[in-house]
């Protein structure tokens, strides 16, 4: 069955495999991108199945205007696929606070303001998907990426809070969490600095680590895309879904580690409680 789609970040990486895969299955998608005319060979491809958006994903005047398009052109919204995001390499040290803010306000406010414009509507019609990128740095903290850490955590903890809220008006809400995929994110759109030497072993590390990984990540964007499809299909999604081995396997190791260390420290944590009477 045909879905209404609206799609951030949707000039490159997983965000322009997903507007294609979704466009070459037949939904109608509103893409968005910082300029809409980066996608302007969707609208010579596809014709009127797709409308193009001026979005920065920080403007809320901006994110109702395209949630707007939706219903204006489409007649609602079924599907809304926050994708747009960055991150950088530093040290927490050498990363001055207005670049904290604006990865912050990208990739976590960009995400909150782009939800809130699509949950009037989704709640009107009683249906809904609402589909929101975090990554394996949203669950694990990245170093070397500090700010985008912060951002991805808050990503996650507002989109479980948003996944009890929206169950009671029939919206579903799933976080992706992609481990390394083969895209721009690893390459020119990401700034890199080793930072200073006493940092080295583990800023400079991921900056070495990420430079002799780019075009070599596991990751396929369109396979990528393909699960988001069948996801979106979905009557009961998943709330989280990793993509990617890489994804899966740290994901799990940090998950046991949690678990592990949260045993070990059990009877520290829990004297913190009266004496039961």
């Amino acid at each position: 069955m045909s879905q209404r789609w609206l799609l951030t970040g949707s000039s490159r990486g997983i965000g322009r495999a997903l507007a294609e895969s979704v466009l070459s299955a037949g939904h109608r998608l509103v893409a968005t991108a910082r300029q809409a005319s980066q996608l302007a060979d969707f609208l010579e491809q596809f014709d009127d199945q797709v409308r193009t958006v001026d979005l920065d994903v920080t403007d809320p005047v901006a994110a109702e205007r395209a949630i707007r398009v939706a219903v204006d052109e489409f007649g609602g919204l079924d599907v809304l696929v926050n994708c747009a995001g960055y991150g950088n390499v530093n040290s927490i040290e050498d990363t001055d606070l207005d670049e904290f803010r604006r990865q912050i306000e990208t990739n976590l406010f960009g995400t909150i303001i782009v939800t809130k414009a699509a949950i009037p509507i989704m709640r009107q019609q009683g249906s809904g998907h609402i589909i929101q990128f975090s990554s394996v740095g949203g669950r694990i903290g990245a170093p070397g990426r500090a700010p985008y850490s912060a951002a991805k955590w808050g990503v996650e903890g507002f989109s479980e809070v948003l996944a009890i809220e929206m169950s009671l008006v029939g919206v579903n809400v799933t976080i992706i969490e992609p481990g390394g995929f083969r895209t721009d994110f690893a390459g020119s759109s990401t700034s890199l600095s080793t930072g200073r030497p006493e940092y080295d072993a583990v800023v400079g590390a991921a900056v070495r680590m990420q430079r002799a990984y780019d075009g070599r990540q596991p990751g396929d964007p369109f396979r990528a895309a393909q699960v988001i499809l069948k996801v979106a299909a979905m009557d009961q999604p998943p709330l989280r879904i990793p993509l990617g081995n890489d994804a899966v396997n740290a994901l799990e190791q940090a998950d046991l580690a949690r678990l592990e260390e949260l045993r070990r420290w059990r009877e520290l944590s829990v004297s913190t409680d009266y004496p039961e009477e």
